[in-house]
């Protein structure tokens, strides 16, 4: 049974019966779809924006935790630079210092590289810088350690080598119980000449026929010093070092030949510009000549040492 609606007429001051056109029920059920709508966005308001939900609340503690190991891998990630740098100072100041190698220039242990990362078209916030930040320390990391690999394997192949470039270091006296310097290293009177000028070696004074011996291994080399230096022979040791024994009597050894440290390779004479019978050694590194003394560590006592420092520190007449 259809209900009927009444309005009150002001007009008439009575209730008379409502006559609702099809468009007049249209309008009111829009009316009432529209109210429904409006309260349901109201509620749907109240229910996002001020109160959070149980996904939301989740999702908020893990974006709190996620933060929370980022910043411990970020703290990690300074430690571990700490100790890489430390690796790295120890690889140019004490490994490489060990085994003669330069250090590793600055620019190439830290090389500039593309500071952008996947995450510059991201707009940032707190969590995202964070992760950018970390993500910028792991590249450099990667860089520093894929240098340091390098350097590891060269100073491992070095220290393959090491054995054989002990060796090769001039270690001993070129006389047995030499016990001091006649004319030492660098500016020195030239017995023949009377000038002040270099001396590259020291002379040792002993009697004529006294053993020499070689101070490093090496080969002997098929070059000739200068004239003046009478029968002498020249060793290549490799690793930069030469050895030259200078005014020999008689050298026992050819040119080609492999000799070992200690072993005897000929005697002291008075070849060549020579005021008398005595022994000239050199030492030279990387083409240069250097003080033959500093290598006297073998086979001597400290007091030795001392003894002849001193003796080679006098500014005397060279013999040759």
């Amino acid at each position: 049974m259809a209900r009927d609606f009444y309005f009150f007429n002001p007009d008439t001051m009575s209730f008379e019966k409502a006559q609702l056109t099809f468009w007049g029920f249209i309008r009111r059920i829009l009316w009432l779809l529209a109210t429904a709508i409006a309260f349901a966005i109201l509620v749907l308001w109240i229910a996002f924006y001020l109160f959070d939900s149980p996904r939301e609340k989740m999702l908020q503690r893990e974006n709190h935790d996620l933060k929370e190991q980022l910043q411990i891998v970020s703290q990690k990630l300074e430690v571990m630079d700490v100790v890489l740098e430390d690796i790295q100072d120890r690889d140019d100041q004490v490994y490489r210092t060990i085994f003669e190698a330069e250090p590793i220039p600055l620019e190439i242990r830290n090389p500039w590289f593309n500071l952008k990362t996947r995450y510059d078209s991201i707009p940032l916030n707190e969590t995202l810088k964070l992760l950018k930040n970390i993500d910028l320390k792991t590249q450099v990391l990667l860089i520093k350690l894929s240098k340091e690999r390098k350097s590891l394997d060269t100073l491992l192949l070095l220290a393959e080598n090491k054995s054989d470039m002990l060796a090769a270091i001039p270690a001993i006296r070129p006389i047995k119980n030499m016990y001091n310097v006649t004319s030492g290293f660098g500016m020195r009177i030239h017995p023949v000449l009377k000038t002040y000028r270099k001396h590259t070696g020291v002379d040792i004074t002993a009697p004529r026929g006294t053993p020499v011996y070689a101070t490093a291994d090496g080969v002997v080399s098929r070059e000739q010093a200068p004239t003046g230096y009478g029968t002498h022979i020249l060793i290549n040791h490799g690793f930069s070092y030469q050895t030259l024994y200078a005014h020999l009597s008689k050298k026992i050894v050819k040119p080609g030949q492999k000799v070992k440290r200690g072993e005897l390779i000929g005697y002291v004479g008075n070849t060549g510009l020579s005021m008398g019978p005595h022994l000239h050694y050199e030492v030279w590194k990387n083409g240069t000549p250097v003080n033959p003394v500093q290598f006297f560590t073998s086979d001597i006592t400290p007091e030795e040492y001392n003894a002849i420092l001193e003796s080679s520190k006098k500014v005397n007449q060279a013999l040759s």
